[in-house]
């Protein structure tokens, strides 16, 4: 099975009334619990990867090797899009030419008129070679890769603006952040989320920050024309407690339980129980 582009997933999505879970890598560990669970669960699925993610793991042609080998390894026959997760102008094309199935870029943080002429530019080169297009108007608040943002909501008139350019699926911040939500966080924005909708038509619509959010308010969004949601802070979180209850318990002392792979398993299967929880959150299971 070879990667393939988020595009026509998310249409599918759309027309079905159900979201693609977009789950981000962070290590190895990670690549194999995501695609497990969405071949488990028969569902589509999106690997996301930000900057810092990139960095770490050597790069964008080596993490589209690394997926593939899995993919192949594991006999994973669902669709798998690797998509570039918050991309700049430059990681966008890197990931363009070492063999991503699709990118973000993200030219929020620009005046509109320079997010339109970068966004076009990539949606050309992008295009040109079968990979889908995310683009994002008005900043997802807390924090990416070191870079921390009050949330805010999208301009309807822009997003309309940035949807002309034909991008294949738009991150349009209603109030959503990244990380943990704070306990007075107000909720997300419905009436900016179906104004955006009105102008955007049937162009599917991407929800950042989807850690924490209640699931209620998930599916009213998946309603409204949501069908990309973006999990990464409660993976990992997840991974975090299965581990430090591996060291608690003394499991370390056991034969062989100093292995990395012994230490990370535990972590490995806790990634793995909160995608798929998201993916039947999501209502994707069995659409793959």
């Amino acid at each position: 099975m070879q990667l393939v582009s988020a595009k026509e997933m998310l249409q599918k999505a759309q027309k079905e009334h159900y979201a693609v879970g977009h789950f981000n890598l962070n290590n190895m560990e990670s690549i194999r619990a995501f695609l497990l669970a969405a071949q488990e669960t028969s569902s589509p699925i999106i690997l996301g990867v930000s900057g810092g993610t990139a960095k770490y793991m050597g790069g964008y042609r080596t993490i589209t090797d690394t997926v593939t080998g899995f993919m192949n390894f594991l006999g994973i026959t669902v669709p798998v899009a690797l998509h570039v997760d918050h991309g700049t102008y430059e990681q966008a094309l890197d990931a363009i030419e070492n063999g991503f199935s699709s990118v973000m870029f993200d030219g929020s943080k620009y005046p509109i008129a320079e997010n339109i002429e970068k966004t076009k530019e990539v949606v050309r080169l992008a295009h040109a070679k079968g990979i889908s297009v995310e683009a994002e108007v008005g900043a997802i608040g807390g924090e990416e890769d070191g870079v921390i943002a009050e949330g805010e909501c999208a301009d309807p008139l822009e997003c309309e603006r940035i949807a002309s350019l034909g991008i294949d699926f738009l991150a349009a911040g209603i109030g959503n952040i990244h990380g943990k939500y704070p306990a007075n966080w107000k909720g997300l924005n419905f009436n900016v989320l179906a104004a955006i909708r009105a102008k955007t038509g049937d162009l599917p619509l991407v929800l950042h920050g989807g850690s924490g959010i209640p699931a209620e308010q998930v599916k009213k969004a998946i309603s409204l024309g949501v069908s990309k949601v973006n999990v990464n802070t409660e993976c990992q979180v997840a991974n975090c407690e299965a581990v430090k209850q591996y060291f608690a318990e003394g499991k370390d002392l056991l034969s062989k339980g100093f292995t990395q792979r012994a230490m990370l398993a535990s972590g490995l299967e806790a990634q793995k129980r909160v995608c798929i929880e998201k993916m039947e959150m999501f209502g994707s299971l069995g659409k793959a």
